[in-house]
């Protein structure tokens, strides 16, 4: 069994509730400039999946965004920049179809494609400096690595998993819970603004590939919708209920033998409370850190509005130091 701890997170006076602490990042966070490398991954099945490589020769951290997220997500750029200065060399993953090329085939990225992860970590495996430290996921992005990590806990040889920890942020655990509480109060705003994205994305993609479905994108306003008629059927899922049964992360975690620390603010305005697990579905190796606020992906401290403190970054920081230098 895992442990769940109360986190030492104060949320920003000047930042209260879950929406502003999910928002104001957003909006308000400067994105630092980066030099990074492009690095591409064949796979098996004939499509891709970019790599961005920063700077640093110390050990590799590999970064997983969340839906529709990229370089330009609040958390993205900056947590490249702080594990570069701190000795690591971060590898930050775009998702199939989210580097600014779609993807080929008309299958697109979801929370339950580990088989891409895995793909990937077997890519990097084959590098002089072999497999990664750890990785950070955020979001789906969490969701997808803690899947990937239950999956193969307890495994050896060929299925055990090609990572030293992971890190997972404000993970949906399941993913009926996240369609549900996102059809609710203000929280249908997040609805509209990541479903738009969706079906942009879509529509840039198949303005060049053939359409495999018979739909009008138009008409989807849902998660629910999105999943059943895109999702689902694009990658091999029965429909919208067996794809959010079978790639939901919390049925995996029992299964976690990986060194894992999963980070959840308990107003996440994307899932209920109840979503949240019990200490008993963790596997031992798993501590699960609760913060009372924090939103979602948003975890912003400090006592002045002009010098934010963005504290999943140092929290990763502590967790990555702690890790590297067990005994």
């Amino acid at each position: 069994m895992g442990r769940i701890i109360d986190s030492s997170f104060r949320a920003a006076w000047w930042l209260p509730g879950p929406h502003l602490q999910t928002i104001w990042p957003s909006l308000a966070r400067q994105r630092p400039r980066l030099q990074l490398t492009r690095r591409r991954v064949e796979l098996a099945d004939g499509d891709f999946i970019d790599l961005a490589v920063g700077a640093g020769s110390g050990p590799r951290i590999l970064v997983i965004h969340g839906l529709e997220g990229d370089l330009q997500s609040h958390y993205a750029g900056s947590l490249l920049d702080a594990l570069s200065g701190a000795g690591y060399q971060p590898i930050f993953m775009h998702l199939r179809g989210c580097s600014g090329e779609p993807n080929r085939l008309a299958r697109s990225y979801h929370s339950g494609a580990s088989e891409d992860l895995h793909e990937v970590l077997t890519h990097l495996d084959k590098d002089p400096e072999g497999v990664p430290l750890a990785a950070i996921g955020f979001s789906l992005g969490g969701n997808l690595l803690l899947k990937y990590l239950g999956e193969r806990g307890g495994e050896t040889g060929d299925r055990a998993p090609l990572l030293g920890a992971g890190i997972a942020v404000s993970a949906p655990f399941v993913l009926r819970d996240a369609m549900l509480r996102l059809d609710l109060g203000a929280s249908r705003f997040y609805r509209r603004y990541l479903v738009d994205k969706l079906k942009r994305a879509f529509r840039r993609k198949f303005a060049t590939l053939p359409c495999p479905l018979n739909l009008d994108i138009d008409t989807i306003h849902s998660f629910n919708q999105f999943d059943d008629q895109v999702t689902a059927p694009l990658c091999g899922f029965a429909g919208v209920f067996d794809y959010y049964t079978r790639a939901s992360c919390r049925q995996f975690l029992p299964r976690i033998t990986t060194p894992t620390l999963i980070i959840h603010a308990q107003d996440d305005p994307f899932m209920f409370p109840s979503t949240v697990p019990f200490a008993h579905e963790l596997g031992p190796a798993v501590t699960l850190e609760l913060t009372r606020h924090g939103g979602h992906v948003g975890f912003v401290a400090g006592n002045r509005p002009w010098r934010p403190v963005y504290w999943v970054e140092g929290r990763v920081l502590e967790f990555l130091r702690e890790i590297r230098w067990a005994p």
